[in-house]
């Protein structure tokens, strides 16, 4: 499998006591509002924790459980979140967005209101001499054609425009269903780790590292929390904060998947 090189960041040297974040699929939106919320506070409440050492922070798609941004209107809500991100690049620390599948549909208001840095693609970033490959996963490696096939679809403008002709209660209503049927609709197989072979992710870092180096590399997606040693890498799934509320810290020498708990 060919895979293709990614646009490289410029290289981010740590200075001393700094941490680069990173973290993805809060779903935010999911199942419900009030349960909804509860994760939300509990992720700001994280930022506040992290935002003294953090160099950057790498928030690694699907952070809404849907997001459309109409001309006018965004979907309501995550005012907590979207103020801390806010709050943490007015203070001069990066915060860079990834697009993910159940949010791909932004288009700039989270750089606009809250300063962040929006990616739609993976990129490769050098961190201390470190190289990292970083996405949010979805379509990457073989199979899951019919998704590849959706994403298509739905990243044409010209589908854009037709979704936005929707009025917004009819539309995020028509998204937020469809979205709760996908989530219902994974196996429970795949809660747990089903092998180098059938995981899609492993099969792209292992084709990716045949053509180009890379020390680690950094998805979400999975909602699997997973460190796998692929020999002269690693790859991290960050898992997720609806079951697991994981993240991954590096300190300049390794990168460490950890768990949050403000109990």
């Amino acid at each position: 499998m060919a895979v293709k090189k990614l646009v490289e960041q410029p290289a981010l040297d740590l200075s001393d006591g700094k941490n680069v974040y990173f973290a993805s699929d809060f779903h935010l939106g999911a199942p419900n509002p009030v349960e909804s919320q509860k994760r939300e506070k509990h992720i700001v409440r994280w930022l506040d924790q992290i935002a003294d050492d953090a160099a950057e922070i790498y928030l690694v798609g699907d952070l809404f459980d849907f997001w459309f941004e109409y001309k006018q209107v965004v979907p309501k809500g995550f005012t907590r979140f979207i103020a801390k991100l806010a709050e943490l690049t007015d203070r001069g620390i990066p915060v860079h967005v990834f697009t993910g599948n159940h949010d791909l549909w932004m288009f700039g208001y989270l750089e606009e209101e809250a300063g962040v840095t929006l990616i739609k693609a993976p990129i490769e970033r050098n961190i201390n001499g470190q190289s990292f490959l970083i996405g949010h996963g979805d379509g990457l490696g073989p199979g899951d054609y019919g998704y590849k096939f959706i994403k298509w679809v739905f990243t044409r403008s010209f589908f854009q425009w037709l979704f936005a002709r929707l009025h917004p209660n009819f539309g995020v209503s028509i998204a937020l269903f469809w979205s709760k049927r996908s989530r219902a609709s994974n196996p429970k197989e795949e809660q747990h780790y089903l092998g180098d072979e059938r995981e899609w992710l492993v099969q792209y870092c292992k084709a990716y590292l045949s053509e180009r180096p890379i020390h680690y590399f950094v998805f979400g997606h999975r909602h699997l929390p997973l460190e796998v040693d692929l020999g002269s890498a690693k790859y991290v799934n960050l898992g997720d904060w609806i079951s697991h509320y994981t993240y991954a810290k590096f300190d300049g020498k390794s990168l460490q998947l950890l768990s949050y708990s403000d109990h």
